[in-house]
């Protein structure tokens, strides 16, 4: 039952793959055949579990509410899909973002839910080091801005250079993670060699000093819940 449900619930997921738009497109009557198979696998499996479970405990448990509106919501978004398509009128499968629920929410996933309650806990401990960084981008935006702004400084392609705000912001959020290194600095550098102070200032702060704190933070957190168990208990 345990590689049923797995398999099934693989499936379900990879039908993101053959669904329009897709890598390896299939024929929709193709797609919607074995979703509604893997969703009355899904619809078997919670009844045999509410067979063996007391009603009125079967219905508290939140993660069994969640895969019956997710089997609704699947059904309900095929059938409009499916009539739309009859009609030549353009539409989304947006159920696709439940299908993670029958990931999560089977009782053979437990340690998948220890997993996803822990990144949830670690959330709100980190967001305070995420507001810092955002605020020291935020400034060293702006003096991106005051500095480059009113130079009229162009890129290689011709473009202007650091005068819009949140083009700056963007842009150095990207060289936070070096992938536009040294492309970013170079028409202020050619402007004059001292604007590299600049760069080296911002990569300083927040790549090594800002990314190290954030990845600290978020993994002695992490580590913290997945050691306690609900209620305190520890594994």
């Amino acid at each position: 039952m345990r590689t049923a449900t797995y398999f099934f619930i693989f499936l379900n997921l990879s039908l993101a793959l053959f669904e329009e738009p897709a890598v390896y497109p299939l024929p929709f009557l193709a797609t919607s055949v074995l979703e509604v198979l893997c969703l009355l696998v899904f619809l078997g499996r919670l009844t045999h579990f509410a067979k063996v479970t007391l009603h009125n405990v079967f219905w508290k448990d939140t993660k069994n509410i969640c895969i019956v509106v997710a089997v609704v919501l699947s059904l309900t978004d095929l059938a409009i899909y499916g009539v739309l398509r009859l009609y030549g009128v353009s539409a989304v499968r947006w159920s696709r973002i439940v299908r993670p629920i029958f990931l999560i929410n089977f009782a053979e996933s437990r340690q998948i839910r220890r997993a996803f309650r822990s990144i949830r806990n670690t959330l709100p401990e980190i967001t305070y080091v995420f507001l810092l960084f955002m605020f020291s981008l935020l400034m060293f935006s702006l003096m991106a801005l005051k500095l480059f702004g009113e130079r009229n400084l162009q890129t290689a392609e011709g473009l202007p250079y650091f005068r819009n705000y949140l083009e700056i912001v963007f842009d150095l959020y990207v060289l936070v993670t070096a992938a536009n290194s040294p492309d970013v600095m170079m028409p202020a550098f050619d402007f004059s060699s001292w604007y590299a102070l600049f760069f080296i200032a911002f990569v300083i702060v927040n790549t090594y000093i800002f990314m190290s704190l954030f990845l600290a933070v978020v993994y002695n957190n992490y580590k913290k819940h997945l050691k306690v168990m609900p209620g305190g208990a520890c594994d």
